[in-house]
Protein backbone atom coordinates (compact mmCIF):
# COMPACT_ATOMS: atom_id res chain seq x y z
CA UNK A 1 0.00 0.00 0.00
CA UNK A 2 1.58 3.41 -0.91
CA UNK A 3 0.68 6.56 0.73
CA UNK A 4 0.64 9.33 -1.15
CA UNK A 5 1.48 10.07 -5.35
CA UNK A 6 5.28 11.08 -4.28
CA UNK A 7 5.90 7.60 -2.97
CA UNK A 8 3.93 6.01 -6.20
CA UNK A 9 6.25 8.54 -8.59
CA UNK A 10 8.93 6.81 -6.90
CA UNK A 11 8.12 3.69 -7.84
CA UNK A 12 6.76 4.56 -11.03
CA UNK A 13 10.62 5.71 -11.81
CA UNK A 14 12.27 2.36 -10.33
CA UNK A 15 10.52 0.73 -12.52
CA UNK A 16 11.56 2.38 -15.32
CA UNK A 17 15.09 2.46 -14.53
CA UNK A 18 15.32 -1.00 -13.69
CA UNK A 19 17.01 -1.67 -17.27
CA UNK A 20 19.58 0.81 -16.68
CA UNK A 21 20.43 -0.51 -12.77
CA UNK A 22 20.77 -4.40 -14.24
CA UNK A 23 23.10 -2.88 -16.55
CA UNK A 24 21.16 -4.04 -20.14
CA UNK A 25 20.65 -0.63 -21.59
CA UNK A 26 23.12 3.06 -20.41
CA UNK A 27 19.41 4.86 -21.00
CA UNK A 28 15.88 4.15 -19.68
CA UNK A 29 14.46 4.78 -23.49
CA UNK A 30 16.61 2.18 -24.97
CA UNK A 31 15.05 -0.70 -23.56
CA UNK A 32 11.96 -1.20 -25.90
CA UNK A 33 9.42 -3.15 -23.76
CA UNK A 34 9.26 -0.01 -21.19
CA UNK A 35 6.20 2.58 -20.90
CA UNK A 36 8.74 5.35 -20.79
CA UNK A 37 9.43 5.42 -24.28
CA UNK A 38 6.14 6.57 -25.04
CA UNK A 39 5.78 8.81 -22.01
CA UNK A 40 8.24 10.50 -23.10
CA UNK A 41 6.59 11.05 -26.57
CA UNK A 42 9.55 8.88 -28.67
CA UNK A 43 7.17 6.25 -29.44
CA UNK A 44 3.09 6.34 -30.44
CA UNK A 45 1.23 5.53 -26.74
CA UNK A 46 -0.33 2.14 -26.82
CA UNK A 47 -4.54 2.19 -26.38
CA UNK A 48 -3.95 0.20 -23.01
CA UNK A 49 -1.39 2.64 -21.71
CA UNK A 50 -2.33 5.45 -19.83
CA UNK A 51 0.47 8.27 -19.48
CA UNK A 52 -1.96 11.55 -18.46
CA UNK A 53 -1.90 10.70 -14.76
CA UNK A 54 1.90 10.64 -14.58
CA UNK A 55 2.53 13.29 -17.01
CA UNK A 56 0.09 16.15 -15.11
CA UNK A 57 2.12 16.04 -12.48
CA UNK A 58 5.16 17.21 -14.52
CA UNK A 59 3.06 20.50 -15.70
CA UNK A 60 -0.07 20.99 -18.02
CA UNK A 61 1.58 21.38 -21.01
CA UNK A 62 2.41 17.70 -22.77
CA UNK A 63 5.82 18.60 -24.52
CA UNK A 64 7.24 20.38 -21.03
CA UNK A 65 5.60 17.71 -18.68
CA UNK A 66 7.59 15.13 -20.93
CA UNK A 67 10.57 17.32 -20.50
CA UNK A 68 10.38 17.65 -16.77
CA UNK A 69 9.56 13.73 -16.41
CA UNK A 70 12.28 12.81 -18.49
CA UNK A 71 14.55 14.75 -16.43
CA UNK A 72 13.21 13.38 -13.15
CA UNK A 73 13.56 9.82 -14.25
CA UNK A 74 17.10 10.52 -15.32
CA UNK A 75 18.37 12.60 -11.74
CA UNK A 76 17.02 9.25 -10.26
CA UNK A 77 19.87 6.86 -12.16
CA UNK A 78 22.14 7.19 -9.05
CA UNK A 79 19.30 7.03 -6.12
CA UNK A 80 18.84 4.37 -3.70
CA UNK A 81 15.66 2.16 -3.97
CA UNK A 82 12.41 3.29 -2.69
CA UNK A 83 12.07 -0.54 -1.62
CA UNK A 84 14.60 0.71 1.37
CA UNK A 85 11.58 2.69 2.86
CA UNK A 86 9.42 -0.07 2.79
CA UNK A 87 7.47 -0.99 5.98
CA UNK A 88 6.71 -4.39 6.95
CA UNK A 89 7.33 -5.31 3.32
CA UNK A 90 3.98 -4.08 2.58
CA UNK A 91 3.56 -0.31 3.33
CA UNK A 92 5.51 2.62 2.17
CA UNK A 93 4.84 6.46 3.58
CA UNK A 94 5.67 8.70 6.00
CA UNK A 95 5.17 7.27 9.83
CA UNK A 96 1.52 8.97 10.14
CA UNK A 97 0.75 6.71 7.51
CA UNK A 98 2.12 3.74 8.82
CA UNK A 99 0.66 4.87 12.03
CA UNK A 100 -3.05 4.06 10.67
CA UNK A 101 -2.30 0.59 10.25
CA UNK A 102 -1.14 -0.18 13.77
CA UNK A 103 -4.12 -1.29 15.20
CA UNK A 104 -5.11 -3.14 12.45
CA UNK A 105 -1.76 -5.14 12.13
CA UNK A 106 -0.68 -5.54 15.78
CA UNK A 107 -2.84 -8.57 15.84
CA UNK A 108 -0.54 -10.13 13.78
CA UNK A 109 2.86 -10.13 15.80
CA UNK A 110 1.39 -13.42 17.40
CA UNK A 111 1.76 -15.18 14.31
CA UNK A 112 4.46 -17.13 14.05
CA UNK A 113 3.63 -17.81 10.15
CA UNK A 114 3.68 -14.47 9.46
CA UNK A 115 7.38 -13.42 9.11
CA UNK A 116 8.99 -11.16 11.29
CA UNK A 117 9.16 -7.92 8.86
CA UNK A 118 5.32 -8.36 8.36
CA UNK A 119 4.48 -8.61 11.93
CA UNK A 120 5.93 -5.97 13.02
CA UNK A 121 5.57 -3.44 10.64
CA UNK A 122 4.88 -0.66 13.17
CA UNK A 123 7.93 -1.29 15.13
CA UNK A 124 10.05 1.86 15.02
CA UNK A 125 13.59 1.57 13.84
CA UNK A 126 16.90 0.42 15.52
CA UNK A 127 17.96 4.35 15.55
CA UNK A 128 15.21 5.29 17.38
CA UNK A 129 15.34 2.19 20.05
CA UNK A 130 19.26 2.94 20.31
CA UNK A 131 19.66 6.83 20.26
CA UNK A 132 22.79 8.41 19.71
CA UNK A 133 25.57 9.20 22.92
CA UNK A 134 22.77 6.91 25.23
CA UNK A 135 24.40 5.47 28.22
CA UNK A 136 25.86 1.86 28.02
CA UNK A 137 23.91 1.08 30.65
CA UNK A 138 20.68 1.66 29.79
CA UNK A 139 21.66 -0.34 26.00
CA UNK A 140 21.07 -4.05 27.87
CA UNK A 141 17.20 -2.68 28.09
CA UNK A 142 17.58 -1.44 25.11
CA UNK A 143 18.28 -4.81 23.43
CA UNK A 144 15.57 -6.75 25.08
CA UNK A 145 13.00 -4.37 24.02
CA UNK A 146 14.19 -4.83 20.62
CA UNK A 147 14.30 -7.98 20.31
CA UNK A 148 11.62 -9.04 22.56
CA UNK A 149 8.93 -6.55 21.91
CA UNK A 150 9.73 -5.59 18.35
CA UNK A 151 11.08 -8.96 17.01
CA UNK A 152 14.59 -7.75 15.91
CA UNK A 153 16.69 -10.66 15.61
CA UNK A 154 20.28 -10.49 18.14
CA UNK A 155 22.04 -10.13 14.31
CA UNK A 156 20.14 -7.12 13.19
CA UNK A 157 20.74 -5.19 16.78
CA UNK A 158 24.59 -6.37 17.45
CA UNK A 159 25.04 -5.54 13.09
CA UNK A 160 23.24 -1.79 14.18
CA UNK A 161 25.45 -1.35 17.48
CA UNK A 162 28.33 -2.42 15.45
CA UNK A 163 29.34 -5.42 18.38
CA UNK A 164 29.56 -8.92 17.90
CA UNK A 165 26.45 -11.04 18.43
CA UNK A 166 27.40 -12.67 21.42
CA UNK A 167 27.66 -9.67 23.25
CA UNK A 168 24.12 -9.74 22.55
CA UNK A 169 23.54 -13.32 24.46
CA UNK A 170 25.48 -12.12 27.03
CA UNK A 171 22.92 -8.60 27.42
CA UNK A 172 20.12 -10.27 27.06
CA UNK A 173 20.80 -12.73 29.94
CA UNK A 174 21.76 -10.20 31.99
CA UNK A 175 18.86 -7.81 31.85
CA UNK A 176 16.89 -11.14 32.17
CA UNK A 177 18.48 -11.93 35.43
CA UNK A 178 17.59 -8.33 36.89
Amino acid sequence: MVEKENYLLELCRYVVLNPVRANMVEKPEQWKWSSYRATIGIKSVPDYLMVDWILGLFGSKKGEAQKRYRQFVREGIHQGSPWEELQGQVLLGEEGFIDKFKDLLSDKERIKEIPKSQRYVSRPRLSKIFPEGEAKSRRDRHIHTAHVKYGYTLKEIADHLRIHYTTMSKAMSGFEKK
